[in-house]
């Protein structure tokens, strides 16, 4: 194996890649990366820890074609130090390569390709769907944060994408809150998978860094789902499993409704959590009544208390919440105002745009007996 490629093209493709490199596996040759130069003169590196596998393409002037395994923490740091030019990189040696510029040379010990995983392609008969790269990116920000880091939940650590004739929607929840964003799309047929959100959030951020800005194109079969981003392929394990029907647990009525500014609000409730109470599930209490609603937290440091005027209808309400729940789903939305839609001191609250049915979020009180 022997080419030629620029060093700022080729850290950038690493970057990509690594994000499949595992850090915990007691498999050595999953810490690697594939590298594979074809007589066509193209670049492939593959990394996979068995739940998502990357492939990026780039351009490489390829004199020898051939493939080789080099460990992807040492190969990525070596390659991003180096300055901004062309390196050799060649396996001249067996069981190393040879990266080589102007002025720096090393030599690093490199792995035949026999036990790297194969990475298998689409399923025969897969769907096909295309998506926007950015409305796809916005939803995972606008679900992930919701589902669960429980490992032993199962389903709950990924996120629900169901697609019908006319919409899409990704669902997540942990027990403590759901999030449910919805957007237009046609589709020729039903479908659903559910996709671990650790793996989500790095496909996202493979959106952002890749520079084209084509459409992706998924694939969905019986196990696997293949995303194509550009030049990026990434192979991801569908979770199996029932996801909860969420549907269920989404209330149908309310009796208080509030439209708050989302900026005053999010505003007053980061400043009510500097004083949550330690130990407490970051506790505030929020009093909505006639048209004010006030926020109130303390512990043995001091106490706050926050007023916004807010357009409310319905009863008058008390509750408490947990801080860190209430501000990551206002995080999220980009809409200037809310809904805030209540049953009582001890049901859940959903979080609903003014104007629309683009999201949905739900958040579940915390009992409170006195402040």
């Amino acid at each position: 194996m022997k080419f030629i490629c620029n060093q700022q093209t080729l850290a950038k493709a690493l970057n990509t890649v690594s994000k499949a490199v595992s850090n915990r596996t007691t498999i050595p040759i999953l810490k690697g990366i594939q590298i594979c130069a074809t007589e066509d003169g193209k670049l492939i590196m593959t990394a996979s820890d068995l739940e998502i596998s990357i492939k990026k393409e780039m351009e490489a002037d390829v004199t020898e074609p051939g493939a080789v395994v080099v460990m992807a923490k040492l190969f990525g740091d070596i390659i991003r130090k180096l300055p901004n030019e062309d390196i050799l990189i060649s396996d001249e040696q067996e069981g190393s390569i040879l990266i080589k510029t102007s002025f720096s040379e090393f030599n690093v010990v490199s792995f035949p390709t026999d036990e790297f995983p194969e990475i298998g392609n689409k399923e025969e008969g897969s769907e096909s769907l295309v998506f926007d790269r950015n409305l796809f990116r916005e939803m995972i920000r606008k679900t992930s944060f919701a589902a669960s880091l429980d490992e032993s939940k199962g389903v709950l650590t990924g996120i629900l994408t169901e697609i019908d004739e006319t919409s899409i929607r990704m669902v997540s929840l942990d027990g403590f809150r759901l999030a449910l964003v919805k957007e237009s799309m046609t589709s020729a047929a039903p479908n659903k998978f559910i996709i671990a959100a650790k793996v989500m959030n790095e496909i996202s951020k493979i959106i952002s860094e890749d520079e084209e800005e084509s459409d992706i194109m998924i694939y969905l079969g019986e196990k696997r789902v293949v995303i194509n981003i550009g030049k990026n392929e990434i192979i991801i394990r569908r979770m199996e499993g029932d996801f909860i029907k969420y549907n269920d647990i989404l209330p149908s009525e309310s009796t208080t409704n509030v439209i708050v500014n989302k900026g005053m609000l999010l505003e007053s409730i980061e400043r009510a959590s500097l004083l949550s109470r330690e130990g407490k599930n970051n506790l505030i209490k929020i009093i909505i009544k006639n048209d004010l609603m006030t926020i109130t937290s303390r512990s043995e440091e001091g106490n706050v208390r926050e007023e916004i005027i807010v357009d409310k209808t319905g009863n008058d309400l008390e509750i408490g919440f947990n801080s860190k729940f209430v501000l990551d789903v206002l995080k999220v939305i980009d809409d200037e105002q809310v809904s805030l839609n209540f049953r009582n001191g001890v049901s859940p609250c959903v979080v609903k745009p003014v104007e629309g049915e683009h999201y949905e979020y739900l958040i579940l009180p915390v009992r409170i007996p006195s402040m």
